[in-house]
This record gives structure tokens, sequence and C-alpha cells, in this order.
């Protein structure tokens, strides 16, 4: 069996799916010399298979450097891909379309479907441009709308994500971190998306805030039928906001699965690992905690067998030589671990 079969999940799409990832890879060349002669790549993304529901929040989670936000930038060509294929569902036919065979001027036509919120409200605004100016260029810059209906449009989409019309004149300089947010998000929504990738759309923001992002994110789920991808390194965040979670380390998925499931009985070490730093407001109870050691494996040169293994305290001699495939252990539970389901790990209130 080669790598590539061990890595995908055997996850398949139905009627509900919107989004089919299959075996999404992104390498970035390591040069060297005068030459810039290739010397090896660095694995962002190795070989990672999913699929997302319509309607539905799926979280990335994992540590600095797992490759989460690549893969979200990837999904939307927002960084082109070495390969793999991503199946969307187009709302007007229902028909799916690989976006990674699509031309510059048709994924233009189709990304009206597709947006992304950033991390930052601070970098990802143009200082030069008023909120009005910001919101509308999903619209006046491909020229779907123009005059009067797109003044209306904007004036709309603000009034959804809670900005006051009469602000719509000013700079980004002259709102706070979460108000600024709030412009970004409204962006994201002009063009009338069905599919958001939300990188890390908090982590930048006041904790004071943070709550009032995460939950108007939620309603605007509810009230216009979104579908997220949402990248996050803060499971508390995710444990709030998400329907299933996966879990990355190293650029491959480790494990996936309903996000109750997995904070309450993971099947990876590694996801146990993350869960016991979480904390929790239950004072005088004492928590066990599985501190991980060493450092993230390099993605340059990844370690033999299982990715984790140098850090993992229940590693054995399999697990240095084979690499574990992402396999169903529960029903809609994945996990690649040799021992997944014998371990007896520890969810978030163990």
């Amino acid at each position: 069996m080669t790598t590539t079969q061990m890595q995908t999940t055997t996850e398949t799409k139905n009627e509900t799916t919107l989004l089919e990832i299959t075996s999404l890879k992104k390498y970035f060349p390591i040069e060297k010399g005068f030459f810039n002669r290739r010397i090896g790549d660095i694995k962002a993304v190795d070989d990672v298979s999913l699929t997302i529901q319509k309607g539905e929040t799926l979280a990335l989670v994992g540590e600095s450097g797992c490759g989460k936000s690549t893969l979200g930038r990837c999904v939307l060509r927002a960084i082109e891909p070495t390969g793999g294929k991503v199946n969307f569902r187009q709302r007007d036919t229902g028909e799916y379309i690989d976006l990674m065979s699509l031309r510059k001027p048709q994924l233009r036509r189709l990304r009206r479907e597709m947006q992304m919120v950033f991390q930052d409200p601070n970098s990802s605004l143009d200082p030069r441009m008023t909120v009005s100016q910001i919101i509308g260029e999903p619209l006046w810059a491909p020229s779907l709308l123009k005059g009067e209906a797109l003044r209306h449009r904007v004036q709309e989409v603000a009034e959804m994500v809670g900005l006051r019309t009469a602000y719509l004149s000013r700079y980004p300089h002259a709102f706070s971190g979460g108000q600024r947010q709030r412009i970004g998000i409204a962006r994201a929504l002009a063009s009338n998306p069905q599919f958001i990738v939300a990188d890390e759309p908090v982590s930048a923001l006041d904790v004071s805030v943070r709550a009032q992002i995460l939950n108007l994110l939620q309603d605007l789920q509810q009230q216009l039928n979104l579908t997220y991808l949402f990248v996050s390194h803060d499971l508390s965040v995710v444990e709030h906001i998400s329907d299933r979670v996966a879990v990355m380390y190293v650029g491959s998925v480790v494990e996936l699965a309903p996000t109750s499931d997995l904070f309450n009985t993971p099947l990876h070490p590694y996801t146990e690992a993350l869960m016991a730093v979480v904390p929790r407001g239950r004072p005088g109870v004492k928590r066990h905690r599985t501190l991980l050691k060493g450092e993230v494996a390099n993605p340059a040169n990844r370690p033999s067998g299982c990715p984790f293994h140098p850090r993992c305290k229940y590693a054995q001699d399999v697990c240095k030589t084979d690499v574990p495939p992402l396999n169903e252990v529960v029903p809609g539970h994945y996990s690649a671990c040799h021992f997944a389901g014998e371990l007896g790990l520890r969810g978030i209130n163990g």
C-alpha cells in the first residue's frame, strides 16, 4: 500500500456534500546554490482528503506550522496546490466542479460562492479604502453591481454584521479590532457566498469581543445557510463553534470526528495531548496532563513511520516503520494510529 493510499480517508460524498477534498498536497521547494537547485520539499499539506457538508462547520486544529492555514488557502486556490482535487458543488446547477482544473477567468466567476475571513483585521483591510469600498469590492471589482444597487447591498451587509451605516464613509483605522473583523466578515458576505474559510478569525481579538464575533458567525450561518471551514489553534473556540473537527499534524490529518466525540473520547495520542492543555472552569478538580516532549516534526524531513512517534509515549516498534492509515475506528470517527481504540485516551474532562 502506498503512502497516498494510507493517508486518504474513506469518507464519501453524498447529496448534502458541498466540498470534497481528495489527496490535496502543497509542497514548497527548498532551493540551494547560485542556480537555485531544488534539494527537497517542505510538505506543508501532504495528501489530505476531507468532505464538508452543507451548513456545517468543520474545524481544522493543530499546533502552529501543522499546515491548517495552508490547507484552507489551497482549497480556495488563494495559493496553488501541488496536487489533488477539490470538488465544489455549484449553487445554480448543483453539479460538482473541480476547482483545480479551472482557469483563472472561470475561477474568478466562481469565487463569489467562496470567500475568506482572515486572521488579522489590521493587515487584511486596505487603509486607503473606506468601509463602503472595502465591503463592496467583491461586487464592484468584477462589475457584479454598480450604483444604487451596490450601495444598497453594502448597507444591507453592514447591518447584518452589526455595523452602523453612518460609519461606511470612515476608514479602518477609526475602528476597534472587533469592528474591523466585522468589516472583514461583511466583505466576505457581500457576494452572497455559500462557503467561507475562516482562518483564525478571533485569535487577534481581545478576549472580551471573541464571543461576540463567534456568536455573529453562528447567527449568520443559520440565517444564510453558510458552510464554514474554521481554522483555529484554540480548542475552546473550536468546541463552541464546530460540528466536526479534523486534527492536523505535520501536514496530515491524524484524527477526524464529530466535536463531542473528539473532545470526550479522542483516539489519537496527539489529540489527547492537545486536550490536556485546554483550561476548564472546574476549580479544585485536578486534571491529568499529557505534556508533549520534543519539537514538532520537520515537514521537510518527516520521521519514518508515524510522524508523531518521536513525541508519543505510547509508540512501539511498528510506529517507527509503518505509516498508520486514517481509518474509521467507530462510525464517523477516524484516527491515524496503529492502536486507535486500544489506549484508553483521556478526553477534555479527563
